[in-house]
């Protein structure tokens, strides 16, 4: 357990300095990716939910559900421009 901490702490300066060498785009790209994927995936869950519980609302959560899918899209698109830009 201890050596596995050790090991872990052992790569945080090579993490800190690959930040500084310029892998922040790529980083800000896949953490904006993994939380538009998190939130999409809710989004499909809860609207699947919603579907089941209710199926005379099909309409109405079809319709929040795809504005909540394009939202959370759109986090990863703005993401994508940044990382580009190298930000």
């Amino acid at each position: 357990m201890l050596e596995a901490l050790y090991h872990s702490m052992m790569n945080l300066p090579i993490l800190a300095e690959a930040a500084l060498a310029g892998v922040t785009g790529s980083f800000t790209l896949g953490m904006a990716g993994l939380g538009s994927g998190i939130g999409i995936g809710l989004v499909g869950a809860k609207a699947a939910e919603a579907v089941g519980r209710n199926p005379g609302a099909f309409g109405r959560v079809l319709t929040v559900s795809i504005l909540g899918m394009a939202l959370a899209e759109s986090i990863a698109i703005y993401a994508l421009i940044l990382a580009f830009q190298g930000r």
